[in-house]
Formats: structure tokens, C-alpha cells, sequence
């Protein structure tokens, strides 16, 4: 990293900012986590089939992705505090609507209108497009701790919502969630108040974007290109993501090794999603996200052949450890490639096609066991689509190599 301290963005208050952002990320991921705690016991209070809470989910998905956009154009046009002060309430308001839920039509409205599209959508893209501003030098570890919301929530969340179904059942929880977010969200919001420091005079200039073309290209067709690679790396780490503990039980291991088998992947993922993070801050995100693909195309064929207990808790970590490194990179390739003031919309519609591919994924895992009874042919399937990842973010390396279009600071 040639850039001098001098020359840095960063102040310490960032930090303040990165804190912030994960805490906010991480109570706003506490909606989704009453769905999935309580999937069941909603299901049978409303008498509907399990796909209603489901279907929820999906459209609390879908709703995020597509409003993610929208708010980050939000954050563009004037800046962070007033979109995620939205958001913050409106994922509050949905709470408190799903709590008074008595059929799949309001529950739908409050998961996929309020806290989806309106409230989730300003919890990822936004913050994380926010953080690339505040940080240069460690803008890979700034991103990584962000996103680590995720596992954080998915550690914290379930058996807080687990107990309080037991205790005072699913409606309350909702209520409950809805208070405890807009007391502890609201706040957080206004500590990400302040604008990003300016550049100092001397800093490198990072975006290639201005005059419409990127690393000599369209910046639409750049941007096109990125949109491909994230449908191909999601859609193939979606497939044991999502079907791990089915593969293992289909190989006749225990229900509850099987289980173990995907906490270990995760937690992996949770370390690796920080260490990579901080590789980039050192290599680049371009190579970073090449190494993080290649690990997890690997992982993919050895899926796809062993059928050992020990093997598969070897092949978990590993995957774990390349799968979760991967999604960070993008941020910083967009902020690092294209102008400032469209940060916030670009970021949150790579997230949008990321979403694509892992609903791709997880969904052609499936069908392919159905029409083959095996999952070799899925994990298969997803080896092909990380290489096509890895071909086309390796092509925009090879080209930004070869124009100059990394930034030494990178």
C-alpha cells in the first residue's frame, strides 16, 4: 500500500460509524430470525400450510433486494442518516403489524412491504456503501465487520426468540421485537449522522468512472459483468448452503451431525468473512474475490465425491472459509472502479442479482436431486457456474492489470 497515512481518508470516528452499522444491521437481521424461529407455530396459529410463513420470507427477500436500490440511490442524493432512520421504523412498524397478524395476506404485507422492501432494504447496501467513504486503507476490514452482522445475528437471535416463543409465544415476540427496535435502532442511526471526511489533497484518485467508461469499457457493461459474476458465485455457494444437512442425512449420517456439519461452515464463514476483509486491504479485492471463488469451486467437486463424515466437516470449513470472503470484494471493486455519487445504488443492486442467484441456487439444488435422486450433479452444476465467476472477474483483472486501473492504495 503506497498511499501515506497523510494522505487517508480514515479518521476514528469511523470506526464509531462501522460499529454502529453492524449493530444496526444485526438487530434489523432480528425480524427475519422470528420467522425462521418461528415458522411452525405461525404456520399453526394462522391454520395455513407452512409455505405461508415461507412464502413471507421470500417476499421479505425479494422486497430488500428491489428496495435496496431505491435506497441507495436515497443515500446518494442525501446522504445516510435519513434513509436508515426510515428503514429503522419501518422494520419497527412491521414487527408490530406481523404481531397482529390473522391471516398470509397481512402477514405478507408486513414482512415483505414494511420490513422488507421499506425497512431491510436500508440495512445492508446503504450502510456498507456508507462505510466505503469513511475508509480507504482498511476499507476491506471496515466492509467485512458490516457484513458479519449476519453471523452475529444468526448466533445471538435464536435462542433469544427461541425462549421468548416458549415463554409468551410468537405474537409477542414480534411486539416485543418491534419496541426494542425502534429504542436501540433509532439511536444507532443518528451516531451515522456526520458526512464522510473529504479526500485529503494529495490522495489518489480511486474512480476510473467519470467520463462514462470503466477499465475502458461502458460502465454498463462492466457493471454487467459484475452482475453475471455474483449470479454465478451465489448460485453455487447457495447449493450446499442450503442442502448440507439434506446431502449429509442422504449419505446416512446423523440428523444432528448433519446440523453440526452447517454450524461449522458458518462459523467458519464468520472468521473468513473478517480475515478476507483484511486481505484485501493488502492484495486488492479483485484477487481476493479470485481466491475466495477458486477456494470455493474446490469445495464444490470435493462435495460432489466424498461421502465420509470426517471429509465432509474438512470440506465445510474450507468452503466456509472461501464462500463467506467473497461477497465483501464487491463493494470495494465498485467503489474502487466507479463514481462516489453512485456508490449507494450500484452497491444495492449487485446485492439484488447476489439475492437472484442464491434464490437460483438453492432452488436448482433441489430440483436437480428431484429429477437425479442424488445432489452430485447440483454441486456439480454450481462448480460450472463458479467458473464462470471466476473466468469473468479474472477477465476484468487481467484487463485492469494491463490499463492501470488498480489503485495502488487497493
Amino acid at each position: 500500500m503506497s498511499q501515506s497515512h497523510s494522505h487517508s481518508v480514515e479518521t476514528s470516528y469511523g470506526w464509531v460509524v462501522i460499529i454502529a452499522s453492524l449493530l444496526l444491521h444485526s438487530i434489523g437481521l432480528g425480524a427475519p430470525n422470528i420467522l425462521f424461529v418461528t415458522l411452525k407455530p405461525i404456520a399453526a396459529d394462522l391454520g395455513t400450510a407452512r409455505a405461508v410463513p415461507s412464502m413471507a420470507y421470500s417476499l421479505m427477500m425479494v422486497g430488500a433486494g428491489v428496495g435496496g436500490i431505491l435506497m441507495g440511490w436515497w443515500m446518494d442524493k442525501r446522504g445516510i442518516l435519513q434513509p436508515v432512520l426510515f428503514g429503522s421504523v419501518m422494520i419497527a412498524l412491521g414487527a408490530y403489524i406481523a404481531s397482529f397478524a390473522e391471516d398470509r395476506w397481512s402477514l405478507f404485507l408486513a414482512n415483505g412491504l414494511f420490513i422488507g422492501f421499506m425497512g431491510k432494504a436500508a440495512m445492508i447496501a446503504p450502510l456498507v456503501a456508507n462505510a466505503t467513504r469513511w475508509f480507504d486503507r482498511r476499507r476491506g476490514l471496515a466492509i467485512s465487520i458490516i457484513a458479519s452482522g449476519q453471523g452475529l445475528s444468526g448466533a445471538v437471535w435464536p435462542p433469544i426468540i427461541g425462549y421468548m416463543n416458549e415463554t409468551v409465544g410468537w405474537r409477542e415476540t414480534y411486539w416485543y421485537f418491534s419496541i426494542f427496535a425502534l429504542c436501540t435502532m433509532l439511536p444507532l442511526a443518528w451516531l451515522i449522522r456526520p458526512k464522510p471526511p473529504v479526500p485529503p489533497a494529495g490522495a489518489p484518485k480511486e474512480n476510473q468512472g467519470e467520463d462514462g467508461l470503466v477499465l475502458g469499457l461502458p460502465a454498463r457493461t462492466v457493471q454487467g459483468i459484475l452482475w453475471l459474476a455474483v449470479i454465478g458465485c451465489c448460485t453455487a455457494m447457495a447449493m450446499p448452503v442450503v442442502h448440507l444437512v439434506s446431502h449429509a442425512t442422504d449419505l446416512g449420517h446423523p440428523a444432528d451431525r448433519a446440523a453440526e456439519l452447517l454450524s461449522v461452515l458458518m462459523i467458519a464463514g464468520f472468521i473468513s468473512r473478517i480475515l478476507f476483509g483484511m486481505l484485501a486491504d493488502r492484495i486488492g479485492p479483485v484477487p481476493t474475490l479470485l481466491i475466495g471463488s477458486a477456494c470455493q469451486a474446490i469445495m464444490l467437486l470435493a462435495f460432489s465425491m466424498i461421502e465420509g463424515l470426517s471429509a465432509l466437516y474438512v470440506a465445510a470449513i474450507l468452503f466456509g472459509l472461501g464462500f463467506a470472503g467473497i461477497m465483501p470484494c464487491y463493494p470495494m471493486m465498485l467503489r474502487m472502479w466507479f463514481p462516489v455519487s453512485q456508490i449507494g445504488w450500484r452497491i444495492a443492486a449487485q446485492y439484488l442479482f447476489a439475492a437472484l442467484g442464491m434464490a437460483i441456487g438453492g432452488w436448482m439444488a433441489g430440483k436437480m436431486y428431484d429429477v437425479t435422486g442424488s445432489y452430485s450433479a447440483s454441486f456439480l452444476t454450481g462448480f460450472a457456474m463458479n467458473v464462470m465467476n471466476f473466468v469473468l472477474v479474472a477477465g476484468l483483472y487481467f484487463r485492469s492489470k494491463r490499463i492501470g486501473g488498480l489503485p495502488a492504495e487497493a
